[in-house]
């Protein structure tokens, strides 16, 4: 049995993509308030680290409006989209996006925004930031959960899917 050492030549950054494509996962959008101004993305890097204490992590982009903002304001929510908010998980990708015109969101008690038909809100206190090449990686101690039912949405090899993946 040989132990040869695996290339060392540079990984294609779209073949990277489009491997990790091939992993389903589920889609939330992250949100906090800083400074009276409310912002918010729209992530598949979501993972639960700990249940003692509960932890939770996400990735952020170096330099995003709403990860920089996270930083700054050491809360956040995660809304975990259900199957039918398609919509509004793409409300909330890309630069110019119009996040939160003409939407109706309920605030916690720490003023974060929570998003009306999500799945799942999730509030966090910021524990820990720690590099990730080209993003952050947010760590949050869970401070509240609050649970609907429903089907979440999943996205797939670059598309949204049902539960059920065929």
């Amino acid at each position: 049995m040989s132990c040869e050492q695996p290339s060392r030549n540079p990984i294609n950054p779209r073949e990277f993509r489009k491997a990790m494509g091939y992993f389903a996962t589920g889609v939330a959008v992250v949100t906090t308030s800083h400074s009276g101004a409310q912002f918010g993305m729209t992530v598949n890097s979501l993972t639960s680290v700990s249940l003692d204490p509960c932890l939770l992590l996400i990735c952020s982009k170096k330099g995003s409006a709403t990860g920089d903002a996270i930083i700054r304001s050491g809360v956040f929510a995660v809304n975990v989209l259900g199957e039918a908010q398609q919509d509004m998980c793409m409300r909330f990708v890309g630069a110019g996006a119009r996040r939160f015109e003409e939407l109706s969101v309920h605030r916690d008690e720490w003023g974060l925004p929570l998003l009306p038909g999500s799945l799942a809100h999730i509030s966090c206190r910021l524990s820990a930031v720690h590099p990730g090449g080209d993003h952050d990686i947010i760590v949050g101690e869970v401070a509240d959960c609050r649970l609907e039912s429903g089907d979440p949405l999943i996205f797939h090899d670059g598309q949204f899917c049902s539960r059920a993946l065929s």
